[in-house]
């Protein structure tokens, strides 16, 4: 979840691509556009602060709970969500989440 933010901060689109699930709702097939959008929403958003607020995992499947501190235009955008990831290939990769 840290790398995943951070990327986000970064704006380092690729790591934010390749570490979400094909499978899951995020991915999206024109990985173009999937990327254009997911830069666009870095540009836009300051990423001010991640809390991590609890973790686990059961074989190949794990979540994380946190609390995003995000401003978007001057507004707080700020969120939390409880976050599912599964392995593949021995890599953690973000499938989906709940607020």
């Amino acid at each position: 979840m840290r790398s995943r933010f951070a990327a986000y901060a970064l704006g380092l689109v690729d790591y934010v691509l390749d570490s979400t699930d094909p499978t899951g709702p995020m991915a999206r097939d024109d990985r173009r556009a999937w990327a254009a959008d997911v830069a666009g929403f870095c540009r836009a958003t300051r990423f001010d602060g991640l809390v991590v607020l609890g973790s686990g995992e059961d074989g190949d499947e794990g979540w994380v709970r946190f609390r995003a501190v995000l401003v978007q235009d001057g507004s707080d955008a700020s969120f939390e969500e409880r976050s599912r990831f599964v392995r593949q290939g021995g890599r953690w990769r973000y499938h989906s989440g709940v607020s």
